[in-house]
């Protein structure tokens, strides 16, 4: 029988109270031993998920957005307490890579269902701390859509909001100079954006970075855009969604590296993201660490 806590984010788009009572009704019928304890403000989730692995129990589920999940994830580093992924934010960027159900009830049953896997966490350094991400990390155009959405537009529209301040900002949209070091090489690059990621999938399952990008193989992967107007922007993302080779002469917009530790710096300064959250701005360095935690996969 397994003992679980349920941490909740109230805050987030769609953790109401009957889909919280719905979880625990699954969990306690399938004989789980479950206690539900909700967020009130910043850091909580990781303070919550603490007091969990102190308690003793054997899976912290987290029924939240992305940024609830991942402050969870962190006191979940090293130890063998099992993470559960319920999508209740806008984006549910782990969730879909994990291709979790988005009906609360249904997830939680995958969970029941599920098996522990390994799985790499990118772990960024800060002046607060050290930050975790799941899916991606990025400096520039990326972290701007996600800092100029509204958390009410987040509420009422979902994913259709990003795609909305996406549209208002594409017309801004410029390449600026960036120093690249991966394993301690340096590379020069004009990026619009530069995204280190850990899952091949930035919006699941509509936008894949590409094949081979995956959270179990110890590395990260980065990917570096560049664009100076719409029509670029445009062509840029095409080439991201088609995944092919530059033929010889065409021009390139769309860069690829892997390694086990990466930073940034930029001129002028850029605003950074990890798994759709702000993270300050750069320069930013991020390492990966394999096998950081376990997570209960379908």
């Amino acid at each position: 029988m397994a003992r679980a806590l349920l941490i909740t984010n109230p805050a987030a788009a769609r953790t109401q109270p009957r889909a919280v009572d719905t979880i625990m009704r699954v969990f306690r019928g399938a004989g789980w031993t479950a206690e539900v304890l909700a967020t009130g403000g910043p850091g909580d989730a990781r303070r919550l998920a603490e007091y969990g692995v102190k308690d003793g129990v054997d899976v912290v589920a987290v029924f939240g957005g992305d940024g609830t999940t991942m402050q969870a994830a962190a006191a979940l580093v090293g130890t063998d307490v099992a993470l559960g992924v319920i999508p209740g934010g806008t984006g549910n960027l782990l969730a879909g890579n994990l291709r979790l159900p988005a009906s609360p009830e249904r997830a939680a049953r995958a969970l029941l269902a599920g098996k522990p896997r390994p799985f790499d966490l990118g772990r960024m350094e800060r002046p607060g701390g050290p930050q975790y991400f799941a899916v991606a990390c990025g400096a520039g155009y990326d972290a701007r859509v996600m800092a100029g959405t509204l958390s009410e537009h987040k509420r009422r529209w979902g994913m259709a909001a990003y795609v909305a301040t996406t549209l208002r900002l594409i017309t801004d949209i410029r390449s600026t100079t960036h120093l690249i070091t991966i394993d301690g090489v340096e590379y020069d690059a004009e990026a619009a954006m530069v995204l280190v990621a850990n899952c091949g999938e930035v919006i699941p399952p509509l936008i894949r970075l590409r094949a081979g990008i995956r959270p179990d193989d110890g590395l990260l992967d980065v990917v570096v855009m560049r664009a100076n107007s719409f029509g670029q922007s445009v062509r840029a993302v095409w080439a991201l969604l088609r995944d092919a080779p530059t033929a010889e002469g065409q021009e390139t917009f769309v860069g690829y590296a892997q390694g086990r530790e990466i930073r940034v710096e930029t001129d002028p300064v850029q605003p950074v993201q990890l798994d759709g959250e702000p993270g300050g701005e750069t320069p930013f360095a991020v390492s990966v660490v394999p096998g950081a935690i376990r997570i209960l996969v379908p």
